[in-house]
């Protein structure tokens, strides 16, 4: 078996681990992603994750929250610890060697991001979860995925979500929404499609980062997109 892709960045959004609860983390959808990132990694990808922290906490802009915009944010890269802390046990719960690493200092339970050292782990076999964002308020996960895929060389970043692909509205308001297999930075930019914020999705351009939107919760999606097969939308 050939590998189209030795190298992933797969983003996955707080909210994917809630499941069907309205927050916090639903234990079968922990052990769900577990066992989609080992079978990656049995595949010999090397894995690295960024995940999001929506389950838990939201950044604020609202400002009547009583909570600065700044403080929202650091807020919400905490919550993405709690979430990289919860993943890594479902991993070396299911038996793949994982480490933690935070964008913000916090020695007990994560290790700092230093890039060769984060690119070490992966050419060990362990898959890296990077958690607490870019480190710095403003700044989405999703900016965080672009900025690590680009960092640690990978081949791809797969973003893990509730659909198929990217389509030209909502799939899930329009029953005639009009799927992409294959669309580039420049269109998805003019038509304004919600692929990621305009930050991450300027980083990918530039470093000529593809992205593959696909759904998650189909069991072999991963796998065969490893493998090489069409599944969900390309940008490129």
């Amino acid at each position: 078996m050939s590998l189209h892709y030795k190298r992933i960045l797969l983003k996955l959004s707080g909210e994917s681990l809630m499941g069907k609860q309205q927050f916090g983390i639903d234990p079968e959808m922990l052990k769900y992603y577990a066992s989609q990132i080992k079978t990656a990694t049995l595949q010999g990808v090397q894995v690295a994750v960024v995940i999001g922290g929506g389950n838990i906490f939201r950044g604020l802009d609202d400002h009547n929250s009583g909570v600065e915009k700044v403080q929202g944010d650091y807020m919400g890269m905490l919550a993405t610890c709690i979430n990289g802390m919860a993943l890594l046990s479902a991993l070396e719960t299911a038996g793949v060697y994982t480490r933690l690493i935070s964008a913000i200092e916090m020695r007990q339970i994560a290790e700092p991001y230093i890039r060769r050292r984060a690119i070490r782990h992966l050419e060990k076999g362990r898959v890296v979860i990077f958690s607490a964002g870019t480190g710095n308020p403003y700044f989405t996960t999703d900016s965080a995925a672009a900025l690590r895929s680009s960092e640690i060389g990978a081949d791809v970043i797969l973003k893990g979500t509730r659909v198929d692909g990217i389509y030209d509205s909502d799939p899930e308001k329009n029953p005639n929404a009009i799927k992409y297999e294959h669309i580039s930075y420049s269109e998805a930019i003019s038509k304004n499609l919600k692929v990621m914020d305009m930050t991450a999705f300027t980083m990918c351009q530039e470093n000529k980062m593809p992205i593959i939107v696909f759904d998650i919760n189909v069991a072999d999606n991963l796998k065969h997109i490893i493998e090489g097969e069409k599944v969900g939308t390309l940008v490129s």
